[in-house]
């Protein structure tokens, strides 16, 4: 079974105005990747926003919530399981959970990390797909706002190390194969801290066989962990899926670091269930890969004029470099350079682990 994974799903108002100006809306924010989402057989990304357009407040800058048509848009374009534990998730109040996860379920997606009470918050979702059980646990380290407060009540599920090492042994108990989703780290800084690399470890040991971190916003390093016989694939930080981040951002001008937080990663594994010899069986993590993601941005041509419909798209890297390098001189502007210069710099950061 295939999983393929990416970062943060930012609906800032830019991003919004996008999707609402593209001919193919929402979804066309990101159907370059579409193939690579469709193409397997679950994928994941951490959607750092409520949905509550019926019982929240428009959203403004730090205080999201995303349009009505999102989880439509993403069910089409491939995703299967999203992240709802993230320091955003209380930004329109526990109705604003409620209505996230309604409107979630009614698209068929899988809500990882919070629910209307605490007991669902904390329950693995366990998927079945090609006979295999996946089971998925979402956690964060980080809170804007913390309403948790009666265990009947929304629920957002907060990282205690050893409660989510006792939640993946537990659900390995009912599933071949355990997904845990964090929300974790420091923002913008390209390096795990001491804790997320302490529970990563804790997670590995305890059975987890991928680790899908996020909230940075920027890349982290890919890392495989041989515990017990066993590998883990953890993936410290996807950096953004999309994001009008970065915006004003030009390689021509300024340091590569200006544009870390357009930066993001598809990380994809294969989850192989074998029979060993005595009859029992095992699944193996096998295939690590990591495909580098640039979000394109025309905030300087609409600002200039030279554009009228603003634009953020999220491109793979390697085929956009492939396309640039084909077309002439007139038409590759700065763009040859700056995906060139995003390349290396994902592989600086993300490291050898799964890059080909």
């Amino acid at each position: 079974m295939r999983i393929v994974a990416v970062g943060d799903i930012l609906m800032h108002q830019d991003v919004q105005r996008s999707g609402r100006e593209a001919e193919a809306g929402l979804a066309g924010l990101w159907a370059d990747v579409e193939p690579l989402l469709r193409g397997a057989d679950l994928a994941f990304a951490n959607l750092e926003t409520p949905l509550a357009p019926r019982s929240g407040q428009p959203g403004r800058p730090f205080l999201f919530n995303g349009p009505a048509a999102l989880p439509a848009a993403l069910r089409a374009s491939g995703f299967r399981i999203l992240a709802t534990a993230n320091n955003h998730a209380y930004d329109q109040g526990p109705a604003g959970v409620v209505e996230t996860l309604d409107r979630l379920e009614a698209e068929q997606l899988v809500p990882v990390g919070s629910g209307r009470t605490r007991p669902e918050a904390e329950a693995a979702r366990v998927v079945e797909v090609r006979g295999m059980k996946v089971a998925f646990l979402g956690f964060t380290d980080l809170f804007n706002l913390n309403l948790n407060r009666k265990p009947s009540e929304p629920w957002v599920c907060p990282l205690d190390p050893a409660g989510a090492a006792r939640a993946v042994r537990e659900a390995r108990t009912r599933a071949d194969a355990v997904v845990v989703s964090l929300h974790w780290g420091t923002e913008y800084s390209h390096e795990p801290t001491a804790r997320q690399r302490q529970v990563a470890a804790l997670l590995a040991e305890a059975g987890a066989d991928l680790i899908l971190g996020h909230h940075p916003h920027v890349l982290q390093p890919v890392e495989v962990l041989a515990t017990g016989g066993r590998r883990t694939l953890v993936a410290f930080s996807m950096g953004n899926f999309i994001s009008n981040q970065d915006r004003v951002y030009r390689a021509d001008q300024e340091s590569a670091a200006a544009g870390d937080s357009r930066d993001g990663v598809a990380v994809q594994c294969r989850l192989v269930k074998q029979r060993l010899a005595d009859g029992s069986q095992r699944v193996v993590l096998e295939q690590p890969h990591c495909e580098p993601l640039w979000t394109l941005n025309n905030w300087r041509e609409v600002q200039s004029g030279r554009a009228r419909r603003r634009e953020i798209r999220v491109t793979p890297v390697n085929a956009a470099l492939a396309a640039a390098r084909a077309a002439g001189p007139e038409e590759q502007g700065t763009l040859l350079q700056t995906l060139e210069l995003r390349r290396e710099r994902a592989r600086e950061v993300l490291g050898g682990t799964c890059l080909n």
